[in-house]
């Protein structure tokens, strides 16, 4: 695999950047761990790594191309940056969620969001929720933010009854 894309994700982690690539290709569709690369002697007194340690992995989610990079302990992910995954049904939603929240920080999760065991956060997110809760000036709308305002996973039904002016099933 070879990224020829203008603007690709590049992921900064400590040293686990093989073993994360693994797990979210483990997870998605179409995807794969492409060429990876591997820190020489060169530099060593900049970056601290040993000669053959891996430096970057270039992989694939669901045909996005990504890289991540062993960069050392000097940043770490925050809820600034998230990565969204659109659903079609709840059966995906629950899926991506159990996948993406294993090992991950649960206090982090809510209204779709979750962070996942490597701090990375992602918004599980069905392809209805933005025309459920898309138009501020609708009560059916504002019925659907505050049912999606107390959730942490997204509960498709749950949030179709709020807008309809149904109580909770």
């Amino acid at each position: 695999m070879h990224i020829e894309q203008k603007i690709t994700p590049c992921l900064w982690f400590d040293d686990r950047a093989e073993e994360a690539a693994g797990f979210y290709t483990s997870i998605f569709n179409n995807s794969k761990i492409g060429r990876i690369t591997r820190y020489g002697k060169e530099g060593y007194e900049i970056h601290g790594r040993e000669a053959g340690t891996v430096m970057t992995v270039e992989f694939e989610l669901d045909g996005q191309p990504f890289v991540a990079l062993n960069g050392g302990p000097f940043f770490n992910f925050n809820e600034a940056v998230s990565f969204q995954v659109h659903c079609d049904t709840q059966e995906e939603v629950d899926y991506y969620w159990a996948k993406l929240s294993q090992g991950g920080d649960e206090q982090a999760q809510q209204c779709g969001w979750l962070k996942d065991q490597f701090g990375l956060s992602w918004q599980v997110v069905p392809k209805i929720l933005s025309e459920l809760v898309g138009n501020p000036d609708s009560e059916k709308s504002q019925r659907a933010m505050k049912a999606m305002l107390q959730m942490k996973k997204i509960d498709i039904a749950e949030i179709k009854r709020a807008y309809a002016g149904q109580g909770a099933a």
